[in-house]
């Protein structure tokens, strides 16, 4: 019928061919109707894994079904609408393209591969091995490896606290954070903890943290330690020296040292707080005689403070004091002399030397008034100023004949009957004499010293002798026995007053004698 129109006897011809505008449309048709399909789709594996690849469609007639990439693969099967392909050693990212035809028509389709790969090291920067309180710590990561990086970060950490948290950049990814030190960071631990987030793609959280390191810090006041020691010390003696330091922190951990010159000393150290004490004693040497200084060094941390003080070691010989004899007899010429080391000045029982490290010397004659006489040598030094002095005395002892003082010895004496009366008589000499009073005619002895019940047999004249090895002396009293007075005949006295009463009176002149000395030379 003319003029109607069908897909056969129209003017084409009778075979199934079709005209090649209506076949390419046909097969775009069939392409999108069938499309190719790539499984999985964006797989995420680790680097060097392997990856089992899918390529299907579900068009009715579907050849040469493959997938193209630059990995290496190997086919595992295919059917009818599918081939099946393991790629190996994946190692980087990729893209992989399954193509094939449907009826005549190229049907493809993509898929990216994403590798992940954990960091291969993660490190903190060296710590300083002391911080300055109130000074910036700067912390330093290095990150090495890690992908993809997009999903990767670089936390610095203090013990669990989040310091900083910044995307891993470069390679190796470098990470920096400043931090102010504080005392509460003494004996924090820092670590660098990189991130690798896969959540969104199913495989979770994975960390990796570097070594912790342990942060000290210190504080050191800006002044010096407070240094006391003396200002001189004698060599041969001990000085006291005594160094302290406050505002320390932490104060355990100050190293502190001592010194006088060369010769470092062994301090005890006490620590109170934030406060530092060493104490120490040190015998000066011979060998460090003159200008010496006294060091206190105390180091915390890569910091120190240090004290100094001037000390000048002396020398100080002297006084000496010697007599050409300390025992002498009365009339001995005595020599005496002060001596002391260079630039001592002495004076001997107020003589002045005429200069610094000369003598004094004196001569005596012994005599009794000598005897137990101190000789005082007096020696000054003066050292930075200050004036030392030092003192030494020399007892002389002078021998001499024993000796009655009249004065401490009454010649005449009288006393009444049956009264009680002390006789004192006192004696000197060197060496001490021993003294008696003697009854001229019965040699009986009358005590000296002691109270003592006066009787009339004691009427008479006493010889008081004082006798020593070098002599003896005697001197005479007279002691008169007043009894009492009785009525009737008299018994040979003269009387004198009423009758019936008889004074008796001494003759004094016709009794006492002059004292006698015998001594020996």
């Amino acid at each position: 019928m003319k003029g109607a129109c069908c897909w056969v006897g129209c003017g084409y011809p009778t075979t199934t061919e079709l005209p090649p505008n209506l076949a390419g449309a046909q097969s775009l048709s069939q392409s999108q109707e069938f499309p190719l399909q790539v499984e999985p789709q964006n797989p995420v594996l680790p680097a060097g894994g392997s990856l089992l690849v899918n390529c299907s469609t579900r068009c009715p007639h579907p050849e040469l079904i493959t997938l193209e990439t630059s990995l290496l693969k190997e086919a595992l099967g295919e059917d009818r609408g599918w081939a099946a392909f393991r790629l190996l050693n994946v190692t980087g990212d990729s893209r992989i393209i399954c193509s094939g035809f449907c009826n005549g028509s190229q049907m493809t389709s993509s898929s990216g591969i994403t590798v992940y790969r954990f960091p291969e090291r993660v490190e903190l920067g060296l710590l300083p091995p002391w911080q300055p309180v109130g000074e910036d710590l700067t912390l330093q990561c290095h990150v090495w490896g890690g992908a993809p990086r997009a999903q990767l970060t670089v936390v610095l950490l203090r013990g669990e606290e989040e310091l900083s948290r910044q995307p891993a950049v470069g390679e190796p990814a470098e990470v920096t954070a400043t931090v102010l030190a504080g005392r509460g960071d003494y004996g924090a631990n820092f670590t660098c903890r990189a991130e690798l987030d896969l959540q969104l793609r199913g495989l979770g959280l994975f960390q990796n943290t570097s070594a912790p390191q342990q942060l000290r810090t210190f504080a050191l006041p800006m002044v010096a330690p407070r240094l006391v020691a003396p200002l001189s010390v004698e060599v041969g003696t001990t000085l006291p020296v005594d160094c302290t330091l406050d505002g320390l922190f932490p104060a355990s951990e100050a190293q502190v040292q001592l010194a006088l010159g060369d010769q470092m000393l062994n301090p005890a150290v006490m620590i109170h707080r934030n406060t530092l004490r060493a104490t120490a004693t040190v015998t000066a040497r011979a060998d460090q005689e003159g200008d010496q200084q006294i060091v206190c060094n105390v180091t915390l941390g890569s910091e120190s403070r240090e004290a100094r003080a001037n000390l000048t070691v002396f020398t100080f010989l002297g006084p000496i004091l010697n007599l050409s004899e300390t025992n002498v007899t009365e009339g001995s010429k005595v020599n005496v002399t002060c001596t002391a080391g260079a630039r001592v000045q002495v004076m001997l029982d107020g003589h002045l030397a005429r200069a610094p490290g000369e003598p004094v010397q004196l001569q005596v004659t012994a005599t009794e008034g000598d005897d137990g006489r101190y000789f005082f040598c007096n020696a000054t030094l003066k050292v930075d100023g200050e004036v030392l002095h030092r003192n030494v005395t020399v007892q002389l002892r002078v021998l001499y004949g024993p000796k009655i003082d009249p004065a401490k010895c009454p010649q005449r004496l009288a006393w009444k009957d049956r009264t009680s009366h002390v006789l004192q008589c006192e004696a000197r000499g060197n060496p001490a004499p021993q003294l008696q009073c003697l009854h001229k005619g019965s040699g009986r002895e009358v005590p000296i010293g002691t109270p003592f019940l006066v009787k009339l047999h004691h009427n008479g004249t006493y010889h008081c002798q004082a006798v020593s090895p070098r002599g003896m002396y005697t001197l005479l009293v007279v002691m008169h026995v007043q009894g009492e007075p009785k009525k009737g005949c008299g018994d040979g006295g003269t009387s004198s007053g009423g009758a019936g009463r008889r004074i008796f009176t001494p003759n004094f002149s016709a009794q006492i004698g002059s004292p006698t000395r015998s001594a020996s030379s």
